[in-house]
């Protein structure tokens, strides 16, 4: 009997070389170049970009070319996750990424989101009902940019539907030439809710010609290593369960064993501060990190009082202050 390649493991996808098999999912709203980076700083073997829409980068929206097509030199493999359901403007949006943000090894397709404003345009999930304007997507996306093509999809559109994303799956390989895929077992109508169906994945991945990459529903060590061993998936991605815990990167790769110290912890989020500052500016970023706050409120275990002041900071200056004088009291205690 084979025995499963480890998830420190190096291996191959289209050619390209990842030096292991835990990756970081595409985060919308969420994973721009300084998440990635901090992935990349963890042990994370590739790192994909949120969803950027193909029409605003055909139609040269400037904050999507200057700040969501931002990458960082030291981010190391880079996927560019890209939606939109209309194949000439998808060919446009893949061949300016592959002519203007030459770091980008993957051009990836969401055809997983579930959110009503994406799928009501016939892109993200809408695309599991809709299989040949899938296929002419990814098609035009490869043949665009001229780099390898993975799609992140669902296992289907509502609860029990076991066989759109598997169908659809086929069909973006043999007739788009996909090199890889990146499969939700839950159905788009629970978005994150429900048990995954990890059966439905390993029967995908003993199918399918190209390696699946599987995410969904792993938020601590054991669960991921018991879902990539029951699945057979050539790879793991991690989502929510790496928000604000960077350190999951570095226990799946055998890097360290327990849970960061509090001064860790709180290193860390000194460093999204400055790199959103960076990225930014002080006033902008503050009213980012709001999102960001409460992954470390709730690593530290601090409580709502700090919480709370967290999300009335109104700058990256602010922010760091009021991080300072908890630092503080808990020297003082």
């Amino acid at each position: 009997m084979t025995s499963r390649p480890a998830l420190t493991d190096p291996w191959e996808l289209a050619g390209l070389r990842l030096p292991n098999r835990v990756l970081l999912a595409p985060l919308a709203g969420i994973g721009n170049w300084f998440v990635r980076l901090q992935a990349a700083r963890h042990g994370a073997g590739m790192a994909y970009s949120e969803m950027v829409s193909s029409f605003a980068i055909h139609y040269g929206n400037e904050r999507t070319l200057t700040e969501l097509l931002r990458v960082h030199p030291d981010e190391g493999p880079t996927a560019l996750q890209l939606f939109g359901q209309d194949p000439e403007v998808m060919k446009s949006a893949a061949a300016y990424v592959a002519e203007h943000v030459p770091q980008v090894d993957v051009i990836d397709l969401n055809m997983g989101c579930p959110v009503p404003k994406v799928c009501k345009t016939g892109a993200g999930a809408a695309m599991l009902k809709d299989p040949d304007t899938a296929v002419a997507v990814a098609r035009a996306a490869r043949e665009g940019s001229g780099k390898p093509v993975t799609v992140k999809l669902r296992s289907g559109s509502v609860p029990g539907d076991r066989t759109s994303g598997i169908e659809l799956s086929h069909r973006l390989v043999e007739e788009a030439g996909v090199s890889a895929i990146t499969f939700h077992p839950r159905s788009a109508k629970v978005h994150h809710k429900g048990v995954p169906d990890y059966d439905l994945a390993a029967e995908l991945v003993a199918s399918l010609p190209v390696p699946v990459i599987l995410t969904g529903g792993m938020q601590s060590v054991e669960e991921v290593q018991a879902a990539y061993e029951h699945t057979g998936a050539a790879a793991v991605m991690l989502a929510r369960g790496s928000l604000g815990n960077p350190w999951l990167f570095e226990q799946l790769l055998g890097l360290r064993s327990g849970d960061p110290e509090t001064d860790e912890i709180l290193t860390e989020w000194h460093w999204i501060l400055d790199r959103a500052e960076e990225h930014l500016g002080s006033e902008r970023g503050g009213r980012y990190l709001r999102k960001f706050h409460p992954w470390y409120v709730e690593r530290l275990d601090a409580g709502k009082d700090l919480h709370t002041l967290m999300q009335q900071t109104s700058s990256v200056a602010e922010a760091r202050a009021a991080i300072d004088a908890y630092a503080a009291s808990l020297l003082a205690a």
